[in-house]
């Protein structure tokens, strides 16, 4: 019995395209969780920025200009207050936190945070314990 080397049709190269569709896939796949992982500290960046934007607003209501301190503590973390609201002593706040990607694609993320005084405490004694 002969053993020939000959092989049904030409599939000299198959192994170099089957290799870079693979590494476009993981490319791919790279770009897309480099992606996602950049909106998730975006996220935890406006959200810390609002936080703080709206404890600053709530420590200026007495002051006059809630709003005012809560957009420049906002501006100094990074984000742009979009919405602020004084309802009676609390201050909410909405901040945006832009941020731009490659082929001119932008994202925006927003915080939102509420803040204001504590409530009257409870007299010694009362409720809560066991």
């Amino acid at each position: 019995m002969r053993v020939s080397g000959h092989v049904h049709g030409d599939q000299r190269g198959a192994a170099t395209v089957t290799a870079l569709a693979m590494v476009a896939v993981l490319g791919a796949v790279a770009v897309v969780l480099a992606v996602g992982a950049g909106l998730f500290v975006e996220h935890r960046r406006a959200q810390a920025a609002a936080d703080l934007a709206a404890l600053a607003g709530a420590g200026a209501v007495a002051e006059g200009d809630p709003c005012a301190a809560a957009a420049a503590t906002a501006g100094r973390n990074g984000a742009e207050l979009t919405s602020c609201e004084v309802l009676d002593r609390d201050v909410r706040v909405v901040v945006a936190v832009r941020r731009d990607y490659p082929g001119g694609w932008e994202a925006v993320v927003e915080g939102v945070a509420r803040a204001g005084p504590a409530g009257p405490a409870r007299p010694p004694g009362a409720g809560g314990g066991a």
